[in-house]
């Protein structure tokens, strides 16, 4: 909630104090500018709730003088609470949406707030204000930029959810290494931000489900609706889009157009997969849930992720451990 809404809602301001997101956008829309309630529709910004906000902020270890930089920034809510820790003048907001942007702007303003706001591609940071030692992420991304990483200052950090077309998401503490690189680990929880604009998946139409080649499901299509089961499956087809759910899962690649998509067994024993395209998706995906059960089915907090000039690793355990490389 901010001032704009609270004047044209009197009465909602207390909604700010609120533990929950709000959805403060769809396609576009903002909510204060919607001629009629809006029903459906896809979110393209939000307030998300204070407390994992305030997380977040503890995590990627802000503190007083804290140069700061965050994408993201939505209501403006998350950057008040860094610019009252780390300081207004040290605090560097960046924002997509020219609208967006201002609202927060004019929001931050009238709650005594003076912070750098910029109106830009997250992802490629704001070199103007640069070094900074956390970049604080609220959106998602398949990725570290490498124009965004080398913006941090040795030894800073950076919290970002990576996510993909997939549907997972994990939140990952980095410290850089001020050559280009950083390490670190995911975080407990289950955390997740709408995509960054550049980062969402191209559009298509309507998908035909084409035939191809049919087999026995090695795992339970299932497992790609827990949390972590996902993002390992995701790990595996970095660059397929999954739809359906249950023992009906889909992946379209992107890249390719290569299909997977299983069913229950006509003889209601196990599962079938139909594949079709030069990338085996379903394939990649059993071994890749496999390994993970190999090693227990762990949470995401278990994994970590390894930065170099020139590649990004996910790795499960430790740096040498099994791992996959990130699209970049």
């Amino acid at each position: 909630m901010d001032a704009h809404t609270a004047r044209r809602r009197p009465g909602r301001g207390v909604d700010a104090y609120r533990n929950t997101t709000w959805v403060t956008q769809i396609d576009g829309v903002l909510a204060e500018d919607a001629a009629a309630p809006v029903t459906g529709g896809t979110p393209t910004s939000s307030s998300t709730l204070p407390g994992l906000v305030l997380w977040m902020i503890e995590q990627a270890r802000v503190s007083a003088g804290s140069r700061v930089l965050i994408t993201g920034a939505g209501t403006g809510l998350s950057t008040a609470y860094v610019c009252e820790i780390a300081g207004e003048g040290r605090t560097t907001a960046i924002e997509t949406d020219p609208a967006v942007t201002e609202r927060a702007r004019e929001a931050l303003a009238e709650a005594g707030y003076a912070p750098t706001p910029v109106t830009g591609d997250g992802l490629r940071g704001h070199a103007g204000r640069a070094p900074y030692d956390v970049v604080l992420a609220f959106c998602s991304m398949r990725h570290v930029p490498y124009g965004l990483l080398r913006q941090v200052e040795e030894g800073g950090t950076l919290l970002v959810t990576l996510a993909g077309w997939g549907g997972g998401h994990g939140l990952v503490l980095l410290t850089a290494d001020g050559e280009g690189g950083a390490a670190g680990r995911f975080l407990p929880g289950y955390t997740s931000f709408m995509m960054a604009r550049t980062h969402d998946r191209p559009p298509h139409g309507p998908v035909e489900l084409l035939p191809g080649e049919q087999r026995r499901s090695r795992i339970d299509p299932a497992l790609l609706d827990d949390w972590n089961g996902r993002y390992v499956a995701q790990l595996a087809t970095p660059s397929a889009e999954r739809l359906g759910a249950g023992h009906e899962q889909v992946l379209l690649d992107v890249a390719t157009g290569s299909q997977a998509r299983t069913r229950a067994a006509e003889n209601g024993d196990g599962w079938t997969v139909i594949q079709r395209g030069p990338l085996k998706l379903w394939d990649a995906v059993e071994d890749s849930i496999a390994l993970w059960q190999a090693h227990g089915s762990p949470h995401l907090s278990e994994f970590g992720m390894t930065i170099t000039p020139h590649a990004q690793r996910v790795w499960l355990g430790t740096p040498d451990g099994p791992g996959w490389a990130l699209p970049v």
